[in-house]
């Protein structure tokens, strides 16, 4: 019986612990990987990643390629897919830990994609739910008509905005998405031999880029979530942006999504992306006068900054 061949491909900065746990977190899958393309965007000099991979490596179920290359997720990811070789390719990060029966699941449900419309599929991460009842945030948001569509997953065309995936409460079906995250999922070969790669306008810490990478695929293959494909998300702090970085690219970064995947807006939908952009940078106000702190308010600077960045983008 055929077997389908998986590649993963992980980017990875400076967390060489994670990195170990996720080899020994692969190892456990019933439907083992063909390899892990490990894409380290640690700067020559700092061996602690390599080291992990070469003593652990000689003990592994699948191949390991070890590629050194920097310039953010996006490009990590890309370099990941140039060198993969399954029929395959999962995005699976260094702080994921999947559960035994994952990788089956998922191929399982490929195998039912008889018309091969499926082009990715992401999986569940049971701890990242968010009750959009408990969530104030998100209270106000409806309150304020700010949407056109609250269905998690889905891209509100009308706003340049993706509503979040893990609004969704727990499930056990498959159900149909308009863009996923590149921390979890596995994609068909085929979506990108077609030519599709990961936006390297989108550098350093990723926010969003996968988005706009799976709304583009999107315009050709059909996109899932798999209730039943569980995994967890550690939510590691090594590798990450200063607060200030990040805010700025929730600006920067939505707008140039928008530009790439709307490019002809009406009046209207322009204002609807800068209305919740200025709500978003209240959100930042407020929580920097309810806990002011260094990091609080460079939340609100980089928000700032953003905003103005985005006026003068061109896609």
């Amino acid at each position: 019986m055929f077997e389908p061949s998986i590649s993963v491909v992980t980017p990875t900065l400076r967390r060489p612990a994670e990195m170990r746990d996720l080899l020994q977190n692969l190892s456990a899958q019933t439907h083992l990987p063909l390899e892990l393309v490990l894409v380290d965007g640690t700067p020559a000099g700092e061996e602690e990643t390599r080291q992990v991979v070469e003593q652990t490596a000689p003990g592994l179920p699948f191949a390991v390629q070890y590629i050194r290359r920097g310039g953010g997720t996006a490009i990590q990811r890309n370099v990941g897919i140039d060198a993969a070789r399954g029929a395959f390719i999962a995005f699976i990060d260094d702080d994921i830990r999947l559960e035994p029966d994952f990788f089956a699941l998922m191929l399982e449900a490929f195998a039912q994609d008889v018309e091969h419309k499926v082009g990715g599929i992401t999986g569940y991460i049971t701890n990242q739910h968010l009750d959009p009842a408990t969530s104030p945030r998100w209270q106000w948001y409806r309150r304020m008509n700010l949407f056109t569509t609250y269905e998690p997953g889905r891209f509100d065309y009308q706003t340049g905005y993706t509503i979040n995936r893990y609004l969704q409460p727990p499930h056990d079906t498959l159900r149909e998405v308009d863009f996923m995250s590149s921390n979890s999922a596995l994609w068909r070969r085929q979506v990108f031999e077609q030519g599709l790669r990961f936006d390297e306008f989108f550098t350093g810490f990723g926010v969003l880029e996968d988005a706009q990478m799976s709304l583009r695929a999107r315009q050709t293959w059909q996109l899932l979530e798999h209730g039943r494909a569980h995994c967890q998300h550690l939510h590691a702090p090594g590798g990450r942006e200063n607060d200030g970085l990040v805010a700025r690219k929730t600006a920067v970064n939505a707008r140039y999504l928008f530009l790439t995947i709307v490019p002809r807006r009406t009046f209207t939908q322009e204002f609807r992306f800068w209305r919740v952009q200025a709500v978003q940078l209240v959100i930042y106000l407020s929580a920097a006068f309810r806990q002011p702190s260094k990091n609080t308010w460079a939340g609100v600077v980089g928000k700032v900054l953003g905003i103005i960045q985005s006026f003068w983008l061109r896609a």
